[in-house]
């Protein structure tokens, strides 16, 4: 039975999913415990220790080997956890001290990777433009992350950052970002950016889906401010990358990706900024949810 084991490390809980990769990616298995990271980096370790082991004996096998989506990425030079959200994971050697748990080589990558590979092998991409060869898939929601994959194979790159654009620099409205850079995309069009744009101008706090639904009903004139902000640096952010890689699909994740303007909108101010006199790429919805990461994390074995 050619079963591939995924991993997928969130914040607050860790999804681990078995595939039948001979029987059209088929979820044999799912299971969830929480991830407890109040409790610390090797409490983190044992969980996914714990998890595999619950798998193991609800599917009847133990892996080989297993992927992990991770939040934040490895360093390629020093095998150290980077950019990670999960704070305590960062500066630790991760990798090596999850193998040395489990006793079996692992693969890992970011979550945003690991959603985009599942997305161009499994999902929507698959029923859209089968094969396509080059795949960009985005994170838009609390932060702003993305993912490229090229003929089935994600690019990592030489310093494990491949793909993160949320953190190229788009317009210096957005201010200091946490990385120690001012401008970030990250600060421009993430959730809790725009909201806090309107924040500033409208002199009290809403959520993204309230600022949209006033946007939509025409009653808000700051909100509607907010929404054309996003979709203006939404354009010309994706046009940076469409001009550097030339992706077939570009795949739309994230709860601010589930604006359906940006998918018309959105779609228009790209083509003012992309380097040609058309826009071909297709712009798309996902098709797994919030199971993208977990089958990732299973491909990159598989």
């Amino acid at each position: 039975m050619a079963y591939i084991w995924g991993i997928d490390l969130g914040g607050t809980k860790i999804e681990g999913a078995v595939l039948d990769a001979n029987d059209n990616w088929r979820v044999v298995h799912r299971q969830r415990i929480p991830t407890e990271q109040e409790h610390g980096y090797e409490h983190i370790v044992r969980q996914i220790k714990r998890l595999v082991d619950l798998i193991g004996e609800a599917v009847g096998q133990q892996p080989e080997t297993i992927g992990i989506a991770t939040p934040g990425t490895i360093d390629p030079p020093t095998g150290l956890m980077k950019n990670s959200n999960t704070t305590c994971l960062n500066h630790k050697p991760f990798h090596a001290d999850v193998e040395a748990a489990l006793g079996i080589p692992v693969k890992m990558a970011n979550d945003a990777n690991c959603f985009a590979i599942a997305e161009a092998k499994m999902g929507i991409v698959q029923d859209v433009m089968p094969g396509a060869p080059v795949v960009f898939g985005v994170i838009m929601g609390t932060g702003v992350g993305g993912g490229l994959v090229i003929n089935g194979q994600i690019l990592t790159g030489a310093q494990g950052i491949g793909g993160e654009w949320g953190h190229t620099y788009l317009d210096g409205s957005g201010g200091p970002c946490y990385c120690g850079n001012v401008g970030c995309t990250e600060k421009v069009i993430a959730g809790p950016s725009l909201e806090r744009f309107y924040a500033v101008l409208a002199g009290q706090k809403r959520s993204l889906k309230e600022i949209y639904q006033r946007h939509q009903e025409g009653s808000d004139p700051i909100a509607s401010r907010t929404i054309q902000r996003l979709l203006h640096f939404f354009g010309k952010g994706i046009a940076n990358i469409i001009n550097v890689v030339d992706p077939d699909v570009v795949v739309l994740g994230g709860g601010v990706g589930n604006i359906d303007l940006l998918y018309t909108e959105g779609v228009e101010s790209v083509k003012e900024f992309v380097f040609n006199n058309r826009l071909d790429t297709k712009f798309l919805k996902p098709k797994l949810g919030d199971s993208a990461g977990v089958f990732g994390a299973a491909m990159l074995v598989g």
